[in-house]
């Protein structure tokens, strides 16, 4: 027989995953499917292209200065105007021209602009911050405070945290489908991260023995089903085993099914099945966040044609994903209610290199798609690829819009969320640009209310636990996989 050793690895693991929650009662726990339909909340979906996406080679100048421009600095690198492997044309709803097409590959964003529910906002990023680094450039995002390293929270986190007193409970208000915590849901205890709901799980020892499975001889219990008595003191490794075993119960218990057959294969696309799921279940998911690697093109980037092109994979590998996620949500209604931002830390260079890419530039375009959204339509202000005009930015497409007046828009607009300064430290004048449908609410700086308090950090009169372990009446309406332990207040963070 194997020996059973959870190692503090897969115990941090767990735990660390497992932290679901918010001030929810247990009765939204597992809603049935008519349930579900009946939401009334928004999510938003935010995709990470890690890499530096080449935006000029997704979102194409076909025609003008702009076209000659474009060859100029990338004679075997630009997408052709025209053809078989031509960019597709993306006209306005009247038929008009913009001047721009999408990569060939992109049949499915073009197939949503068509729809008009795909947006474009034209040279986007961090207009305070220019660095060439990826992990400098994402982690200022994923935190929403371009220049500043100092905080312990995630933008996510915070946005949940300072919703408006009345917002519905939610009992998995956002996720992170990654194998690790995301930087934009740091310093949450009401998210939950798993890289795919069947990895979701306690799996040391031997297969046989680690819980409950069809043809498992009469009484068996597994080391899943032991764990779970052993957690039931009041010492911290047992409130947070409590809590670990409860999300592990929680993702156990939903309907998740296989992929469907009608979507692309391949890890992303089951990522993005992973959500549209958690949607649907009725949990209160407000946000999720995934990471759509491999966008580092320094060399061996390739073009649009017969035969193996890198980049032109990559953009079909998203195209086709966000594709049947609109359409598998928007069958049942459910995609008027979700929005999904696209971004990637910063662009590639104008030009190309001498190795069959493009290098690190600065502003990028970045996609807004989703039932809320006034699609078919660019927004933002194009500078144009002249080079006297992108001298001052060393060559790169400048930033004209910074991506926070993007998220700040969809924060008031569809998650009636006005706390801009809290979410977004340092970030102000902000103005829509009518990218997504809902009501504007002035921005305003105030503290956290009480009823926005993430649920891990409880105020003096919101709980009143005992030695004995007796619970108050509002505690108890809160399953125990969603409290926290007792606080180590000897715990500090060094500020970078």
């Amino acid at each position: 027989m194997s020996n059973f050793k959870l190692t503090r690895r897969e115990f941090v693991k767990g735990c660390g995953s497992a932290a679901v929650v918010s001030a929810a009662g247990s009765s939204l726990i597992f809603a049935d499917g008519a349930a579900a339909a009946a939401n009334s909340y928004d999510t938003v979906v935010h995709l990470f292209l890690r890499g530096g996406m080449d935006g000029l080679n997704l979102v194409v100048p076909i025609s003008g200065a702009d076209r000659t421009f474009y060859e100029e600095a990338r004679p075997s690198l630009s997408i052709a105007a025209t053809g078989t492997y031509g960019a597709l044309p993306l006209t306005l709803s009247g038929g008009a021209a913009t001047g721009f097409g999408l990569h060939p590959s992109a049949t499915g964003l073009r197939d949503l602009w068509n729809d008009s529910r795909l947006a474009i906002v034209h040279a986007c990023g961090m207009s305070t911050a220019v660095t060439r680094s990826h992990f400098d450039a994402q982690l200022y995002i994923d935190l929403g405070t371009p220049g500043k390293f100092g905080s312990g929270t995630g933008w996510m986190t915070r946005a949940w945290q300072t919703r408006a007193s009345g917002t519905p409970a939610a009992v998995l208000p956002a996720l992170g489908v990654s194998g690790t915590q995301p930087a934009g849901l740091m310093g949450a205890t009401d998210a939950l991260t798993m890289s795919s709901p069947s990895d979701f799980g306690l799996n040391s020892g031997a297969y046989a023995w680690q819980k409950i499975r069809d043809g498992a001889p009469a009484g068996f219990r597994g080391i899943n089903e032991t764990l779970a008595d052993l957690w039931i003191g009041q010492s911290g490794v047992e409130i947070e085993g409590r809590r670990a075993n409860g999300a592990l119960n929680l993702i156990g218990q939903q309907s998740f099914a296989s992929l469907p057959a009608a979507w692309p294969t391949g890890g992303f696309a089951q990522q993005l099945w992973t959500i549209a799921q958690s949607i649907r279940f009725n949990l209160g998911l407000r946000y999720a966040t995934l990471d759509l690697g491999g966008w580092d093109t320094h060399e061996g980037q390739g073009t649009a044609g017969s035969g193996y092109h890198y980049y032109q994979n990559k953009i079909n590998e998203l195209s086709s994903a966000l594709y049947a996620f609109f359409n598998e949500l928007n069958a049942d209604g459910q995609m008027s209610r979700v929005t999904v931002i696209v971004q990637s830390e910063f662009g590639r260079r104008v030009r190309a290199n001498a190795n069959g890419g493009t290098d690190h530039g600065y502003g990028n375009p970045l996609l807004v798609l989703g039932g809320p959204v006034n699609g078919r339509r660019f927004f933002g202000s194009w500078p144009g690829l002249n080079p006297e005009t992108l001298s001052p930015t060393f060559g790169d497409v400048p930033v004209t819009t910074d991506y926070r007046r993007v998220f700040s828009e969809v924060l008031i607009r569809r998650m009636a969320n006005p706390n801009l300064s809290q979410v977004f430290p340092g970030y102000a004048g902000y103005a829509p640009l009518g990218i997504v449908q809902g009501t504007d609410i002035a921005a305003q700086s105030q503290a956290v209310a009480a009823s926005a308090r993430p649920l891990g950090i409880p105020s003096s009169a919101a709980t009143n636990s005992g030695l004995d372990g007796e619970i108050s009446p509002r505690e108890r309406a809160v399953p125990d996989w969603q409290r926290r332990g007792k606080v180590n207040r000897m715990i500090t963070r060094r500020e970078r």
